[in-house]
């Protein structure tokens, strides 16, 4: 059976950014309401550089998903014209499309820690050493490279209605997990559903903490997959090797810098594929215990 091919002019219209625009009063109220309660609570949630480097980085995001829409929406188009069949817009099929799209989610976020190149599309999330609402806006302006991982599920012939606004649900629901003022929740709960409690393992560097937790929506992932961890200690949040600056765009840019800067002194091709592909953490780690052994004159800043 054939399949009329949709155009760009059949998707022009759905712009993945407005359910985010409709949100962000919602999510404003939500973070001046959050440093409130943490004012009176005598807890240092915010801090006034912290916050600003991760409104920046949002805007910029929002920004730049504008301009790159036309872009990802050929490509979705192509593989969507590939399918060997259809799904019709039913309630149901948001209900496929958002456990499908989570579970492939996982895998990118997984990979996105084990790889230096994919991390570098993703650590300006992890580098303020604060946790709240605002961490959230902290999404990299090269995440868009992404859509590699979500091209199966666009192959499966979701209708683009509902695979845009189950993607904008899911980076929806990433916003309030992004706290320190809930706590635990009921176990059905914290058992099925990625939970503050859990993102807040995710989001830091203790040793036992590190590259746990990955889930989107769903945390059931990684009980299957043997990379859960349940919060029993206090999180200190970072990444391995600090970066140091409020500058948004260094804070998006870094890594990509070191990793080009490693490229140059690879000695081969495998040496190249290596630094490309290898774990961050082993390489931050190898990095901080050498800056460990210099002499250091000079304290660091941030910049």
């Amino acid at each position: 059976m054939t399949h009329k091919k949709l155009v760009l002019e059949d998707i022009t219209s759905l712009d993945f950014t407005t359910v985010i625009w409709i949100a962000a009063p919602f999510m404003f109220l939500m973070v001046l309401i959050e440093y409130l309660i943490g004012r009176k609570q005598k807890k240092p949630l915010y801090t006034g550089k912290d916050f600003l480097a991760s409104l920046s980085i949002g805007i910029g995001n929002l920004i730049l998903n504008g301009f790159m829409k036309t872009g990802v929406f050929i490509v979705f188009l192509f593989f969507f014209n590939l399918a060997p069949f259809r799904i019709p817009p039913t309630w149901w099929s948001f209900v496929l499309c958002l456990i499908i799209l989570d579970f492939f989610r996982y895998w990118a976020h997984r990979i996105a820690h084990e790889q230096r190149f994919w991390w570098s599309t993703h650590v300006v999330h992890h580098s303020s050493e604060h946790y709240n609402l605002s961490v959230a806006f902290r999404l990299s302006w090269t995440q868009n490279l992404k859509i590699i991982f979500f091209l199966p599920v666009v192959l499966m012939g979701f209708n683009p209605f509902v695979f845009f606004i189950v993607h904008q649900i899911e980076v929806l629901y990433q916003f309030w997990i992004h706290t320190e003022l809930i706590r635990k929740l009921p176990k059905p709960i914290e058992y099925i559903f990625t939970t503050p409690s859990h993102h807040r393992v995710h989001h830091s560097v203790n040793e036992k903490y590190i590259d746990k937790n990955y889930g989107s929506t769903f945390i059931i992932w990684d009980r299957m997959f043997g990379t859960f961890v349940e919060e029993d200690e206090q999180a200190v949040y970072g990444i391995t090797k600090p970066v140091n600056s409020y500058n948004p765009v260094f804070l998006v840019f870094h890594e990509w810098i070191e990793v080009g800067k490693d490229i140059l002194k690879a000695k081969s091709l495998k040496d190249a594929w290596i630094i490309l592909f290898g774990s961050p953490v082993d390489k931050h780690k190898e990095d901080m215990a050498k800056l460990k052994q210099e002499p250091r004159n000079v304290t660091r800043k941030r910049a």
